[in-house]
């Protein structure tokens, strides 16, 4: 272990020691020690918190770590601190007083450990430290060439907040700070005259996702030319009008090889309705994870499933009733 800064003489020593070392891909920043984590002697000790479950799922870890392996974290470049020292029952029961000197200790550790990324895990750590609201995702901030992000809580007072959206965040995270490019990648939007869409289903070990086809914009192809190709491989439409690009979106995650997620394109493809037949063979949509297509109605999209992006059964909806929109519509927000 490798401290980083002493405590300020106002603070208590904290319960847990920081799992920090030079040059870390992530500092994780918790708000404080609760009392399980006290305990426990190590950072997001309650069963019932989050943080390495999101860890793991977001790709920072290659399998669940437990908190008592807390400096296995180091082999992944990973670390873990708090903004607070002081052992609480709950974070509500933290006072001003508890952060002070949190700005100027990270700045420290920015200055002399050099993380590539400060990734506070809730507001109210981002909050704490530095005595001002913050949006989640990257911060304006810099500690010199440290990057701020800020994440949601991951307590289990945070589970009004979905699943879903905390594993997004995290991934943000997970792809940004992996050093990797964004792939390009097209989609099409295929729906016929009854305003039905076409989703491929795609099985992953941990989720069924449901999104439009499409793929990676292979070098010196337009968009059109990768819809064309993509399309016949994934559902066997061939001949088709493309229409107007009506989404965009940068999708982060690292479970791709050599990539940080993908930047997408999506456009409009108004057609008869078709039976898929695709070029691709069983084996190799199930090697791309495809495991099903179906026609869905805009009333058939259930808000228990999981589509991608996660606003597509309201963007669905929205262009049924209005059309497209005059510039394309940032999927993710």
């Amino acid at each position: 272990m490798i401290r980083s800064s002493s405590p300020s003489p106002k603070q208590p020593e904290s319960a847990i020691p920081d799992v920090v070392a030079p040059g870390l891909r992530v500092l994780f920043c918790g708000i404080n020690p609760g009392r399980v984590s006290a305990a426990a002697q190590a950072h997001f000790a309650n069963p019932r918190n989050d943080f390495w479950r999101l860890l793991h799922a977001a790709g920072f870890t290659p399998r669940l770590l437990e908190p008592a392996e807390q400096f296995e974290l180091l082999t992944y470049h990973i670390g873990v601190t708090n903004a607070a020292a002081r052992t609480t029952p709950g974070s509500g029961d933290l006072r001003k007083a508890d952060f002070e000197g949190a700005a100027e200790r990270f700045a420290r550790i920015a200055r002399e450990l050099n993380p590539a990324w400060i990734g506070f895990v809730g507001k109210e750590a981002y909050r704490g430290t530095f005595g001002e609201r913050a949006e989640l995702g990257v911060q304006e901030r810099r500690l010199g060439d440290t990057q701020l992000f800020v994440l949601p809580s991951t307590s289990p007072a945070n589970a009004a907040v979905p699943w879903l959206v905390r594993e997004r965040w995290f991934q943000e995270l997970a792809g940004r700070s992996s050093g990797l490019h964004l792939r390009p990648a097209v989609r099409a939007l295929i729906v016929d005259p009854a305003d039905r869409v076409l989703l491929v289903r795609f099985d992953w070990p941990d989720k069924t996702v449901w999104a439009s086809p499409g793929g990676g914009i292979e070098p010196g192809e337009t968009d059109e030319q990768a819809l064309v190709r993509e399309l016949a491989e994934e559902c066997g439409l061939r001949d088709f009008t493309l229409g107007p690009c009506i989404w965009t979106r940068t999708h982060w995650f690292t479970d791709m090889a050599g990539w940080a997620g993908q930047t997408e394109r999506t456009y409009l493809v108004r057609t008869e309705a078709f039976e898929p037949t695709p070029e691709w063979s069983a084996t190799e949509l199930a090697n791309e994870g495809i495991g099903a297509q179906a026609w869905f109605a805009p009333a058939d999209l259930d808000p228990e499933l999981t589509f991608s992006p996660r606003r597509l059964p309201e963007l669905f909806r929205d262009l049924v009733e209005g059309g497209p929109a005059a510039e394309p519509i940032d999927a993710d927000v």
